[in-house]
């Protein structure tokens, strides 16, 4: 029986909730990948260590992450979900990526340009810097053959890409070439208070973000008042109708139902009905996870048993591959 193809995705813990993007954008589309994928699915807190987190907070995060993890339907059985700095292969492999990669091929990050003009140039860490290396190195270890991502981080994939082949080239064939896998019809949700905007924690402002373990009646509030567009129609329109496209595409995205057929069911309806519709939508597809996580919380020992037996299986793959690539730079064997 052929092996099944490796997936490998990882989620930063910068926030007490992942939020309707996240959920959309990355972390829905990882359950499926657990029938037909090897999948490895990592919270990345080395990343979230490059802005400065209070050391606690970071703590509490990384396990409302995992818990969350879980909670969407990550089955510990069936796939391996750990906490990158359990495995410390993620640093070494990186530092060997750094010594490969020019400064004008780093520098040349879109996402580095943007949070480097955010926190001013003078605030913005090597670590910040080099965040896409880091990733990389996530990605190599384990031999990933697609990585599900968000349009936003195509380029570090393609950057990923170049420093396999660079590796391979100089030493042998020692890593995958990834590919992307990119979930086209939810690329992109807006921000419920600015609609050209991307729905972010570190943009929005807290009106304009739908987080999943909100509670229903926040979650209904923040819908209600979502802003919509002039006239009355349920239409999807990205240029006249922004607010109310976004609305449609979160009600399409959480129910399988088409725009399309949204638009024909809301048809001289208005948008009270059709909002109060799209805000049960949203508490329905997200309580049961709110539950789910928060009973997972409430036993530490039992979630941080489940992140070791996920960082044991993650690093017998790492340890393998840090074999070779120490040999093949010529370090020295391991005694």
């Amino acid at each position: 029986m052929a092996a099944r193809p490796r997936v490998l995705s990882g989620i930063q813990p910068t926030a007490d909730s992942f939020h309707l993007g996240n959920y959309l954008g990355a972390v829905r589309q990882w359950v499926p990948f657990q029938d037909t994928h090897e999948a490895f699915y990592c919270v990345v807190d080395l990343h979230a260590i490059t802005v400065q987190p209070d050391p606690k907070e970071l703590r509490h995060r990384t396990r409302v992450a995992a818990a969350q993890l879980f909670a969407v339907g990550l089955d510990p059985e069936r796939c391996t979900v750990f906490v990158q700095s359990h495995v410390s292969e993620h640093a070494e492999l990186a530092w060997v990526l750094n010594c490969m990669t020019g400064m004008g091929e780093a520098g040349r990050m879109t996402q580095f340009k943007d949070k480097s003009a955010k926190y001013g140039e003078g605030a913005a860490s090597v670590g910040l810097f080099t965040y896409p290396i880091l990733q990389a190195a996530d990605i190599l270890l384990y031999h990933a053959d697609q990585v599900p991502v968000g349009a936003d981080q195509k380029q570090h994939l393609e950057l990923t890409r170049d420093l396999a082949q660079r590796f391979n080239h100089r030493h042998g064939e020692t890593f995958t070439l990834p590919s992307p896998f990119i979930l086209k019809e939810v690329e992109k949700i807006s921000d419920l208070q600015d609609p050209s905007a991307k729905m972010s924690k570190s943009s929005s402002s807290p009106q304009g973000i739908l987080d999943v373990l909100e509670q229903p009646s926040s979650l209904r509030k923040k819908v209600m008042r979502a802003v919509t567009d002039t006239g009355t129609e349920v239409k999807a329109d990205e240029v006249d109708k922004p607010g109310v496209t976004n609305l449609l595409r979160i009600q399409s995205a959480l129910t399988g139902t088409s725009i399309s057929d949204l638009e024909a069911r809301y048809a001289g309806q208005g948008y009270g009905t059709f909002k109060k519709e799209v805000a049960e939508v949203v508490v329905d597809a997200f309580t049961p996870i709110r539950e789910r996580t928060e009973a997972l919380l409430a036993d530490e020992e039992k979630l941080d048993r489940m992140l070791a037996i996920g960082a044991e299986r993650a690093r017998a793959v790492a340890a393998e591959t840090m074999t070779k690539v120490r040999d093949r730079v010529g370090f020295l064997p391991r005694g």
